[in-house]
C-alpha cells in the first residue's frame, strides 16, 4: 500500500511486474492491471500510443463557504468569457471555474481579488467573504480528452482513465471506469482462476468497452466545442448554443443526457465466473 510504481519489469517482451520507487520489484504471474488514472505509468513512459481528442479548457477547483439558507442545489452560471459551477457539499460549495486551456498562470497572476469579483458577478447571491483567500486554495485540473489506441500489451491491461481520459463534463469518468472494471472481471476472472495465461483475450475488454467510450467522448467533445469553447472564447453571447436551445425547446430530450450520464451507453452487470 502507498508504494509508488516508477517502472515496469519486462521478461522476454512481456510485462511481468512493476518496479517501485525504492527499487523493489513486485512480480505478476499473469497480469498487471493499470487503473492509475490519466497520469498512468503507461502514459508517462509512452508504453501505449494515445489518441488526443483535445479540450479547450482547464478547471480551477476550490471550496467556498455555504450559508445554511443557500439550500442544496447544483448551480451554474455563464457570462461572456466565463463559466462556473457550484456543487453542494452540505457544509461548503465545491466550486469549478473554467478557464481557457493553458491560461492557469495568467489567471493566478490577476490575483484572488479578480477571481472573487468574477464569482461575485456570476453568483451575486453568495457571501464570498470567507473564501478565495489565496492561490494555494486553487487546485488545477488539466482537462484531457483522449484514449489509448490499444489498451493492452502482453502482460498488461489499462482500464478507466488510464485507458481513456474523460472530460469532467457530466462527471461520468468514474461511471466508465467502474464499467470497465466489471467488463474486465467478466472476461478475465474465470481464465485467471483456472490458471490460464490471458494475453490472448485482453482485447475482449477493449472490444467490449471501446464503443461506449467513443460515444461518451464524442458527446463530451460536442459540448466542449459548441458550448464551453464558445463561452471561453470571449465573444459576446448573443444566442444560446444549439444543444442548449434544443434541450430548452424539447423538454423530453433532457432525459437523454441524464440517462446516459447516470447509466452509461452499454450497461455492465457482474457475471458469475464459469470455472
Amino acid at each position: 500500500m502507498e508504494a509508488e510504481a516508477t517502472g515496469f519489469v519486462e521478461d522476454q517482451g512481456r510485462i511481468a511486474g512493476v518496479r517501485l520507487a525504492d527499487g523493489r520489484e513486485i512480480r505478476a504471474d499473469k497480469l498487471v492491471l493499470m487503473a492509475d488514472g490519466r497520469g498512468s505509468l503507461v502514459r508517462k513512459l509512452n508504453m501505449l500510443a494515445v489518441n488526443q481528442l483535445g479540450a479547450p479548457m482547464d478547471v480551477f477547483w476550490f471550496h467556498l463557504p455555504k450559508a445554511p439558507h443557500d439550500g442544496e442545489v447544483l448551480r451554474g452560471a455563464i457570462d461572456t468569457g466565463h463559466m462556473a459551477i457550484l456543487i453542494d457539499r452540505r457544509d461548503y460549495w465545491q466550486a469549478a471555474f473554467l478557464i481557457p486551456k493553458g491560461s492557469a498562470e495568467e489567471v493566478k497572476a490577476r490575483g484572488m481579488g479578480w477571481l472573487r469579483d468574477q464569482f461575485a458577478a456570476l453568483f451575486p447571491e453568495l457571501d464570498l467573504s470567507g473564501g478565495l483567500g489565496s492561490t494555494d486554495d486553487l487546485f488545477l485540473l488539466s482537462v484531457a480528452l483522449d484514449r489509448l489506441e490499444c489498451w493492452h500489451r502482453p502482460g498488461l491491461l489499462a482500464i478507466g482513465d488510464a485507458a481513456h481520459a474523460m472530460s469532467p463534463i457530466g462527471g461520468i469518468g468514474i461511471n466508465l471506469a467502474i464499467q470497465d472494471a466489471v467488463a474486465a472481471a467478466n472476461a478475465l476472472a474465470a481464465p485467471l482462476a483456472g490458471g490460464e495465461h490471458v494475453d490472448s483475450i485482453l482485447q475482449r475488454v477493449q472490444k467490449r468497452r471501446e464503443w461506449p467510450t467513443r460515444v461518451i467522448q464524442r458527446g463530451q467533445k460536442l459540448a466542449q466545442d459548441n458550448i464551453i469553447g464558445a463561452v471561453l472564447s470571449g465573444r459576446p453571447i448573443t444566442r444560446a448554443p444549439w444543444p442548449v436551445r434544443m434541450l430548452d425547446r424539447f423538454p423530453l430530450l433532457r432525459r437523454v443526457p441524464g440517462r446516459i450520464i447516470g447509466l452509461g451507453v452499454r450497461r455492465e452487470r457482474v457475471e458469475s465466473p464459469k470455472v
